[in-house]
């Protein structure tokens, strides 16, 4: 399965956008929490994760996705979320902790949840399989189309529910994709010394599903091998586990001092940076100018810049708004 040239510049396009976005969102995140850092401090408080590097896992799925198709992603999600559609303003706004934000600014970075698109995630390592897999066992009760994707971490792997999903989807031949991240650090503690197999994709066997193994972070090997596992969902085929060798370009969080990295990883990482490596393949493939790529860089900063005006501009909820939409 190949992407067309459309295709390959909107991956292209959309991971642009996501890496404009978290780069604006990294420098505000940093406003008032130096020299010394606070992570109460500032407009956006709390933890931030940063998905820089991992653009490709996002648009190599999501490029064959529609609005009735379900994504669950991770506490990492904005590289996703952008992918699938969510409304980037309020996001942006979610993200400020403003009421014109998604969930009126209750739910944070972590919990971004847009139902116009059928997208959401969470802060719970492995949650997002349990989620995935009732929304396609829900999709294939009640007959209605849809397939379901959970994205999660190498580390997520090793989680009971991990297991117990796959064997639910397997059992019932749900219409979901698994698609783990590895990008070969669970917070601090590498793969290697967390994991007893080399590929977690190898564990599909087990549950009698397809496992692919995608390295190099190729969105077009990524496209490839996900659309066979789309195609396959929407047969009534059953799931697959799709593993992706990615880049976290960034720390696990803001503030992480990555003192765990071997030394020159991080160089090594920026020298294989996946967007260079696209705009190569737009230049080599379809004689992408810079003209070209200057115009549609020029896009992604006004989409970017006026989602993050739009959430300064946004007034925060009254005090009195703290227990609305909430079971007590």
């Amino acid at each position: 399965m190949t992407p067309t040239q459309e295709q390959e510049l909107w991956m292209y396009r959309n991971m642009v956008v996501s890496r404009f976005f978290e780069e604006t969102i990294e420098k505000i995140y940093m406003e008032g929490k130096t020299p010394a850092f606070n992570m109460a401090k500032g407009p956006i408080p709390g933890e931030m994760h940063l998905s820089n590097g991992q653009e490709p896992c996002a648009v190599g799925v999501c490029a064959h996705l529609n609005s009735d198709d379900i994504v669950v992603s991770t506490h990492r999600p904005h590289h996703v979320a952008i992918a699938k559609g969510v409304d980037l303003k309020k996001m942006a706004a979610e993200i400020f902790g403003k009421k014109t934000g998604l969930s009126g600014g209750r739910g944070g970075h972590m919990h971004i949840f847009d139902a116009q698109v059928n997208f959401s995630c969470s802060g719970i390592i492995g949650e997002s399989v349990g989620v995935a897999a009732g929304a396609a066992l829900s999709r294939k009760m009640q007959g209605k189309p849809g397939v379901a994707v959970a994205y999660l971490g190498e580390g997520a792997a090793n989680q009971g529910a991990f297991h117990e999903a796959l064997n639910l989807a397997a059992v019932w031949k749900l219409p979901v994709v698994f698609v783990i991240e590895d990008n070969a650090w669970g917070i601090s503690v590498s793969k290697q010394a967390s994991t007893a197999v080399k590929y977690n994709s190898d564990r599909a066997s087990a549950y009698s599903m397809p496992g692919v193994h995608i390295p190099n972070n190729d969105p077009i090997e990524i496209f490839a091998k996900a659309g066979e596992a789309i195609e396959r969902a929407r047969k009534g085929e059953g799931p697959t586990l799709i593993e992706i060798e990615t880049s976290r370009l960034a720390g696990h969080f803001m503030g992480d001092a990555e003192a765990y990295r071997p030394a020159g990883e991080k160089e090594h990482l920026a020298e294989i940076d996946p967007i260079p490596g696209f705009k190569k393949r737009l230049q080599d493939q379809y004689q992408w100018t810079e003209a070209q790529d200057e115009a549609l860089r020029g896009q992604a900063r006004e989409l970017v810049d006026a989602a993050i005006q739009f959430a300064r501009d946004s007034d925060y909820p009254a005090p009195e708004e703290a227990l609305d939409k909430v079971f007590v």
